[in-house]
Order: structure tokens, then C-alpha cells, then sequence
């Protein structure tokens, strides 16, 4: 199979499954709760459509539910080094 009717196949399917078992923290945002995986470089850049080491947690249709971004429709076809990141709290606040 090839194209999009790869999403659908069983080993994607179960590969998908594995990943958000191993971590749902977004890789966009950030924020937990993720619940699709997406291609860090997309298949249509030469990425490879069912490798582990392409494929990353981030948050599907209905978006992050921390600070409501829209992940997936945000990334879109582009490689994950082309879209701009969140910076969380996490990542600039020291703390007292």
C-alpha cells in the first residue's frame, strides 16, 4: 500500500496504538493528551510511512486541550523542523 490508504492498514493501525501507549505528549505543543501520531517528515518528503523513528504523538481534529492549538491541521504536510513550536511554561520558566 501506498498514499493515504496506509493510515488505515492494520500495521499502522497497531503502530499508532504502540507510540501513544509509549507517550501522548504532543510533539507540537507539548502538552499531553495526544491522540493521533503524525509523520515528524512527511511521507511526500521521503519520509518513511511506517517506521517508529517517523511517526510522533500530536493532537488530532479536536485540537490540544491545554491551550487549544490545532496540532495536526497545523503542522499539515510540512516537516516538523518547518513549523514554528509552542514554548510552554516548562521551557523558560526556572521556577523560584
Amino acid at each position: 500500500m501506498t498514499g493515504r490508504s496506509e493510515l488505515t492498514s492494520y500495521a499502522y493501525r497497531k503502530l499508532r496504538a504502540r507510540i501513544l501507549a509509549e507517550s501522548d505528549v504532543c510533539i507540537l505543543c507539548g502538552h499531553g493528551a495526544a491522540d493521533a501520531t503524525d509523520h515528524v517528515i512527511p511521507v511526500s518528503k521521503g519520509g518513511a510511512e511506517l517506521d517508529p523513528d517517523n511517526l510522533a504523538p500530536i493532537h488530532g481534529v479536536d485540537g490540544c486541550p491545554v491551550c487549544l492549538r490545532k496540532c495536526n491541521n497545523e503542522k499539515g504536510n510540512k516537516a516538523l523542523t518547518e513549523v514554528t513550536r509552542l514554548v510552554t511554561s516548562r521551557d523558560w520558566y526556572a521556577g523560584p
